[in-house]
């Protein structure tokens, strides 16, 4: 087991999320733990390589969350889970596996795990739900449950599953996807990529390219902001599946331009950003 609990306790990051980080292999763990360190908001404290090693991780380093490998060398991984609540910790729990059997899964859900993310995956796969969690988290940290309303507020958390909409192409992944379609959905008003780029995290190239999937699958409308001079800007607004969507026989109005004027145009035309 690796730690760097005391290296960071100078100079932590207040209100960070801490993370141990539990793999036998400890180049999967060392990539594993880049991933994290790139999300802003996360530090990884800890890495472990058993069982028994990520059980006395959690008693020396109390992390916030534990991102979990199933096939350990001396225990399956969810059998770590109630040797943690049994020696009282409440951190969470985050599988990360290649297990796919049905049965784990639901195990894992049985446990209370936050997620379950299978292997292989990309950064962007893991930055996402990160930020899913910090939110969730962010969310139940801060509840002040005064009635029914709050506690809906506060399991509001996970957003309705991509899976649901068209199929994605080929490079793109549901977590980014989710993260998008939330960031769009919760806009007010229009939003544009470098807007989205900003909120999500994700480069400016990548958000364009989820909010032009969700554009020609139906799931959002474009218009064009002209400014002073250059290229119009693409921005964009939620509408949610079609079977969602309300009637739109009125057109909406255009955005407004730089200057005062009105003139924004529906997708369609003009340059691309």
């Amino acid at each position: 087991m690796t730690s760097t609990h005391d290296e960071h306790a100078g100079s932590a990051r207040a209100g960070a999320i801490d993370v141990l980080v539990v793999d036998d292999d400890f180049m999967v763990a060392r990539v594993h733990r880049a991933f994290v360190e790139r999300v802003e908001g996360f530090r990884v404290v800890g890495v472990a390589g058993t069982g028994e090693q990520a059980v006395t991780a959690v008693d020396g380093l109390r992390p916030d969350l534990v991102l979990l490998d199933l096939y350990l060398p001396d225990l399956f991984g969810l059998d770590v889970i109630p040797r943690l609540r049994s020696a009282g910790h409440d951190c969470d729990v985050m599988v990360i596996s290649a297990a796919r059997e049905a049965g784990t899964v639901r195990g894992a859900v049985r446990q209370g795990v936050v997620d379950y993310l299978l292997k292989p995956f990309d950064s962007e796969d893991l930055r996402a739900r990160l930020e899913r969690y910090a939110v969730r988290r962010g969310r139940l940290l801060g509840a002040v449950v005064r009635g029914q309303a709050d506690v809906d507020r506060v399991l509001a958390g996970a957003t309705a599953p991509v899976a649901t909409a068209p199929a994605l192409p080929k490079g793109m992944s549901v977590e980014t996807a989710e993260l998008v379609e939330r960031v769009l959905r919760e806009a007010d008003g229009t939003l544009s990529a470098t807007e989205c780029a900003a909120l999500t995290g994700v480069s400016r190239v990548s958000a364009r390219r989820y909010l032009e999937h969700f554009h020609t699958v139906g799931r959002a409308e474009v218009s064009l902001r002209y400014g002073a001079a250059g290229r119009p800007e693409r921005r964009y607004r939620f509408l949610g599946l079609p079977k969602d969507r309300p009637d739109r026989g009125a057109r909406r109005q255009p955005e407004p331009q730089a200057g005062g004027q009105a003139g924004g145009l529906r997708s369609g035309g003009g340059a691309r950003r």
